[in-house]
């Protein structure tokens, strides 16, 4: 049976209890420039697969963390991207990197390993019901995507969400080019009562998407081991809309979010029509990526994963999303396959590119 979400709980969930004395704050931290260099037409891609919902990896947390860091030139080749424009255009931008010190950047948070993830147990995802719930902030920021993913408002137009929902690392899946992007909208009750909609029946009201981003660091033939790092895409909407879009932030460290939590909302595929909320304990983490223990299912990758923290800067609470939630990877660990839910987190070059993304200038992307 689905759990439901009640007015007192989500109040607290969403805005929090720590007092005034105990604001975790976000972390002040300086951003690098990632800057396009050139742009070249490709071949026009083919739309082959419907995209994958379940991802398979043969490494796990300890060997991302084994993993050798990437040298300037390999960010440089991982951070270029591809952009697919709707009339099927492909494109390739070369990027430039400034202001990045792989030493000062680029480490693993120090954390204990996260025990093994329970697949089976209490399912402890909450349906959003009611309209002033689910057409309001931050709630109204989740979208769908029409190949079966989620999504997140970052922007007038924007919407970030995982690669793999419109690229399976070899090809543009199966209705990347004609993508569109659903919105939750109320169903119209008819005045005379007779068809028997319920107020609170939900539908989803589509715009088409202009064109999308995906970073060469996840198009490498297949969803690999550094492919799993760049699980993430931008898309831009051929119109704007009219709703209130969540702030990118760059992701700090679990120990730093408000009681080591996580949450996110999406439209997991056994609960159709339906927006899930869930929060959790953040766990392992490597410098890309983020475990966690959230129950989730098939539809609900791509969502935007969020924190609530005090901004110093501007003295009030902020809500950001620091990560995508990438999905259930299994990995084949000596024979075993366990399962892990992993979210990509926005370190400060990926966040330096989704911004530019977004702003079309680098100056209007200086904090994170």
């Amino acid at each position: 049976m689905a759990s439901v979400l009640r007015p007192a709980l989500l109040t607290l969930l969403l805005c929090g209890a720590a007092g005034a004395s105990q604001r975790p704050q976000w972390p002040v931290q300086r951003v690098p420039v990632v800057w396009p260099q050139q742009t070249e037409e490709r071949p026009a891609p083919h739309f082959l697969q419907p995209a994958q919902l379940e991802l398979t990896s043969s490494c796990g947390p300890d060997c991302h963390k084994q993993a050798p860091a990437p040298s300037y030139w390999d960010l440089r080749h991982f951070l270029s991207y591809e952009t697919l424009h709707s009339s099927g255009q492909l494109t390739e931008t070369a990027v430039g990197i400034y202001g990045f010190d792989a030493n000062s950047f680029y480490k693993t948070p120090a954390v204990r390993s996260r025990s093994k993830r329970q697949i089976f147990g209490h399912d402890s995802r909450f349906s959003i019901v009611g309209q002033d719930f689910l057409l309001n902030y931050p709630f109204s920021t989740a979208v769908k995507l029409s190949t079966g993913c989620s999504g997140t408002l970052v922007g007038d137009r924007h919407v970030l969400t995982a690669a793999h929902c419109v690229h399976d690392g070899k090809n543009y899946v199966k209705g990347a080019q004609r993508l569109r992007v659903g919105f939750l909208k109320p169903q119209q009750k008819d005045s005379s009562g007779r068809n028997g909609t319920r107020p609170d029946k939900m539908k989803f009201q589509w715009i088409r998407v202009k064109r999308t981003h995906v970073p060469k660091g996840w198009i490498k033939g297949t969803a690999n081991d550094i492919g799993m790092d760049y699980d993430y895409a931008l898309l831009e909407l051929k119109k704007a809309h009219k709703r209130r879009h969540m702030k990118l932030g760059i992701s700090p460290t679990a120990t730093q979010l408000p009681g080591k939590r996580v949450q996110f909302s999406g439209f997991d595929n056994d609960r159709p029509g339906q927006l899930v909320y869930r929060f959790c304990e953040a766990g392992d983490e490597t410098y890309d990526l983020l475990y966690q223990r959230c129950d989730a299912q098939p539809g609900a990758s791509g969502s935007g994963v969020y924190a609530r923290m005090w901004s110093r800067r501007r003295h009030r609470w902020e809500r950001k999303v620091i990560g995508i939630f990438s999905g259930h990877q299994w990995v084949d660990l000596s024979g075993t396959p366990q399962e892990f839910n992993v979210a990509v987190r926005i370190t400060p070059l990926k966040f330096a590119q989704i911004c530019y993304w977004i702003k079309g200038n680098y100056v209007d992307c200086r904090e994170g």
